[in-house]
């Protein structure tokens, strides 16, 4: 596991790399394409942003927290919020973000940091996958736990919806997104993002 960790920490320290050498070289692309992503955005830089996502955490019966007598398996909703940085590569990105949720029914709050890498879609949309750590505190008799947690997601822009002249492309953004605990549960979540 170890090293798969640090393979795809090389992959990743490897791409921004070999995408600033092909930007730098006028001959493999239009100078239009080395200052914008398809979006209109900068194609490299730093975004930040902010979310608020709402959603529901279902676990199964055979995951870690397991069941407790007369209470069932473990599941609550969330609502959670977000912060992150995108780096743009051109057309793809990558990035951090990290997640604080306050849970209801057996979740009481839920924490955990992880990363993205994706494509920029459409005129403003973002599509992503994403792998972290996420920390799940229990209650009702359901015990606190961490573990690895993978999801997948979609970004949509104004652009997209028909709203291009409301924001501007690195504004606001509608997500949905869904998740897995260790391949355990399912965690849909959808909201706002903002993007600065």
């Amino acid at each position: 596991m170890k090293k798969s960790i640090l393979i795809a920490a090389a992959l990743a320290a490897a791409l921004p790399t070999a995408a600033f050498a092909q930007a730098d070289s006028p001959s493999t692309m239009p100078a239009s394409d080395e200052t914008t992503a398809p979006d209109g955005t900068s194609a490299f830089g730093v975004e930040p942003y902010v979310g608020v996502l709402g959603g529901y955490h279902s676990f199964d019966d055979r995951s870690e927290f397991g069941t407790v007598p007369g209470g069932g398996r473990m599941n609550g909703a969330l609502v959670s919020g977000i912060a992150g940085v995108n780096i743009p590569l051109g057309a793809a990105f990558v990035g951090v973000e990290g997640n604080a949720a306050k849970g209801f029914g057996d979740i009481d709050w839920e924490y955990g940091v992880k990363g993205r890498v994706g494509a920029r879609a459409g005129d403003s949309g973002l599509v992503y996958v994403s792998a972290g750590h996420q920390w799940v505190n229990g209650k009702r008799g359901f015990a606190d736990r961490k573990d690895w947690i993978y999801g997948l997601g979609v970004e949509v822009g104004p652009k997209d919806i028909g709203l291009g002249g409301v924001t501007s492309n690195s504004g606001v953004r509608l997500r949905l997104q869904i998740d897995t605990y260790d391949f355990d549960s399912l965690r849909p979540m959808a909201g706002v993002v903002v993007h600065f």
